[in-house]
């Protein structure tokens, strides 16, 4: 137990270490306001239960659960079911998409020495579910139905640089089958450029240098890889566009309109497949040609040759292209003062396989969240505004339970949607939080009113006092910073059809660094794993459930929404000197001084907001009317950020701050038609990309212009 004046120095850090403009901690609540909303508080982080939360994963995760399978649609009924019984509205809401199964999977090297690879994860004996019935085999959905043979070249990660390191050594993989590592790209960029050199087929095999040995024992002694293991995972063409590849921009529903799979662009045109670094060492150690780079060269115990020299492989693929059911499951507490201002919160419940890390650990915690928000409810809470919880589906295979719902609703959305928070796996360590720089310091005062499980701190002041471990995660630049800082969201979860498509500020958060995993996407993502390498005793995640249940709420009772200038202002013009360092590299000088007029423009207008919404807050009662127009004008701060012609060839992604880069997939690329032009050194188009994002920027200063005008009279 806590000692009492333990108890009372945590619960005084929080306040100490918020922005300066926020005396009280929380944005937008008056101080009246302020310590009702505390004690509500108080009372919500209370309810989160880490034996519930085992509880829960437990259940998910007994069985695979991939999108289109009975049981699926057996584990969103039992979340509404949960929903239901905790007092809560929950409805299912039901769509289609295409979503291949493997039918067809063969690799065999043809010679010199013969090889015929498993294409199987073996059982492990410690680990009941990793012999579970119904398990997803080995593939990557959405690759190419094919059957070729052809001499292999070893493309290293397979980024375009790869590609101009082959070419000065005179290999052309045109006509050639690839071979590429898992790594520093979203793996649907692997034969996306293979296909754009001309290769006829793509491997992709996790090197032990990633996420095998090399880091660590593997399992099940350890966390890492085992040699067979393998990384399942969608290859669609995700930075043109998520969702159903046939339904682009609308819901896919029963009897909706769709595309042709041969008018759908986000397929890929080439066989794909993943396999285990077993499995690639056969045909990695028969390469001839040149030894590669240093950095190219992984753990496996042979030299890294690039080939092709005479080794030959056949692959042989295909799936029964059918269409299948996603079912989205969404909460709702009403909102008595302003029913049509809603706070979403979400996290996917489809796994490849068993996915007790990826996603249910996530979808665990919200689940907590969930029945915090519900106890609070019963006994008489009723936030202003209304409170969305989404468990997803379809996620794996390329965000489509989240896209066909935001599409579905994209009209009401762009109307009424305030934020929307997102997470999907958790693990052991410090809390990071990425997302819209309108809300950092937001998050901060948030992160800062949670405690950091088994420290009597919080989690903000753990994770920028953390200590020094070379296997951080996300949010790697806190540990050095003063003040917290949240990270620029590229792709990878269910925020992006809310941000890219839509506008909608969102947050992606999760707790991670002290946990090390090589099971991403396996038969071993087990809950024998996750209970004896990652949160084993579940109170990381019992916290991460403590910090959404706190941020819905003050997004929910605030009377004012929290969105700031300052923290965007000085994180965009960051980003304006890294591009302008990268054309000056090439030779090229830039002129973005009307876009710094804008930046310096927003943050006088967002110091001056700060001060009045300081006054105002002060005071015992605010005018209801000038209030409802003040929180409709902010709610536009994220949407002027996004452009209806949407982003260089591919129109799917509107927003201009923020997007998936074009060639790295999950990985953000910030000021993306600025950056992603000076790149390809694109002069040109770097300006009009420039031009599109200072009209940008001058809409996001009439909004907050209106804010400081409309805060100071209430």
């Amino acid at each position: 137990m806590r000692s009492l004046f333990a108890f009372l120095v945590g619960a005084a850090l929080p306040f100490a270490l918020v922005g300066q403009n926020s005396p009280s901690g929380m944005r937008g609540f008056t101080d009246a306001d302020t310590a009702n909303e505390q004690k509500l508080e108080v009372q919500a982080q209370a309810v989160p239960d880490s034996t519930k939360i085992r509880q829960y994963l437990e259940y998910i995760a007994a069985a695979p659960h991939h999108a289109g399978s009975s049981r699926s649609r057996e584990v969103a009924q039992h979340l509404q079911q949960m929903l239901r019984d905790w007092g809560l509205e929950a409805q299912i809401e039901q769509f289609e998409a295409l979503m291949p199964y493997p039918t067809v999977r063969k690799v065999e090297v043809l010679g010199p020495k013969r090889f015929v690879a498993t294409l199987k994860e073996p059982v492990v004996p410690q680990d009941p579910d990793s012999h579970d019935p119904n398990q997803l085999p080995t593939y990557n959905a959405y690759g190419a139905t094919g059957d070729v043979t052809g001499e292999v070249v070893y493309v290293n990660f397979g980024l375009p640089a790869d590609y101009e390191w082959l070419t000065k050594q005179g290999i052309d993989v045109k006509g050639k089958i690839v071979i590429a590592r898992y790594g520093q790209s979203w793996r649907g960029i692997k034969p996306k450029v293979a296909a754009e050199h001309g290769a006829i087929a793509c491997l992709i095999y996790s090197d032990p240098h990633e996420d095998g040995y090399f880091e660590g024992d593997t399992y099940p002694k350890g966390p890492m890889r085992p040699p067979e293991g393998a990384q399942r995972g969608s290859v669609m063409d995700m930075p043109l566009y998520p969702g159903d590849p046939l339904s682009p921009g609308w819901a896919s529903e029963k009897g909706s309109r769709r595309l042709s799979r041969a008018e759908a662009k986000s397929l890929m045109t080439i066989p794909v497949l993943p396999i285990s670094y077993a499995d690639a060492q056969p045909i990695l150690e028969q390469l001839t040609g040149p030894v590669v780079p240093r950095p190219w060269r992984g753990a496996l115990p042979l030299t890294y040759h690039a080939g092709p020299g005479a080794t030959r492989v056949h692959i042989k693929t295909d799936y029964d292209w059918t269409t299948k059911p996603l079912f989205d499951v969404i909460a709702t507490i009403p909102g008595a003062q302003y029913p049509d201002q809603w706070v979403l919160a979400g996290n996917h419940h489809d796994a490849w396989v068993n996915g007790a890390d990826d996603p249910v650990s996530g979808a665990a915690a919200l689940l907590e969240t969930a029945r915090s928000l519900a106890a609070l409810q019963t006994s008489g809470w009723k936030p202003k505004r209304t409170i969305k919880i989404a468990f997803w589906d379809g996620e794996e295979f390329g965000l489509l339970g989240s896209t066909e719902w935001a599409e579905k609703h994209q009209d009401e959305l762009k109307q009424k949607a305030v934020v929307y928070l997102n997470s999907d796996s958790t693990a052991k360590g410090w809390i990071h939080v990425s997302g819209s720089h309108t809300l950092e310091q937001f998050a901060t005062e948030v992160a800062s009113s949670v405690s950091q499980p088994g420290q009597e701190t919080n989690l903000v002041y753990a994770s920028l006092h953390r200590p020094s471990t070379d296997n951080v995660e996300e949010g790697d630049e806190n540990r050095s910073s003063k003040t917290f800082k949240i990270g620029a969201l590229g792709a990878g979860s269910d925020y992006v059809a809310f941000l890219d498509y839509l506008g909608i500020a969102s947050m992606n958060e999760g707790l991670g660094g002290l946990t090390k995993s090589g099971i991403y996407h396996s038969v071993y993502d087990s809950i024998y794993w996750y209970e004896h390498f990652s949160d084993s005793d579940f109170v990381d995640g019992r916290a991460l459930a403590q910090y959404t249940a706190t941020a819905l709420m003050r997004l929910g009772d605030g009377s004012v929404l929290p969105f700031e200038f300052g923290h965007f202002a000085d994180t965009v013009s960051g980003y304006l000197d890294e591009i302008g360092k990268q054309a000056e590299k090439s030779g090229t000088k830039l002129d973005f001084s009307a876009l710094r007029q804008q930046l310096a423009t927003l943050k006088e207008i967002g110091r001056n907001y700060d001060n009045a919404l300081n006054t105002v807050m002060a005071k015992s009662e605010l005018d209801p009317s000038r209030l409802e127009k003040l929180n409709l004008g902010l709610m536009r701060t994220e949407r002027v950020l996004t452009n209806p012609n949407g982003l260089p060839n591919r129109e799917w992604y509107k927003h201009q701050i923020y997007a998936p880069g074009f060639y790295t997939g999950y990985g953000v690329k910030t000021l993306p038609g600025i950056r992603e032009a000076v790149d390809s050194k694109d002069w040109e188009l770097a300006r009009k990309e420039a031009r599109v994002v200072e009209e940008c920027l001058a809409q996001l200063n009439q909004v907050a212009t209106q804010a400081l005008n409309d805060v100071s009279g209430l």
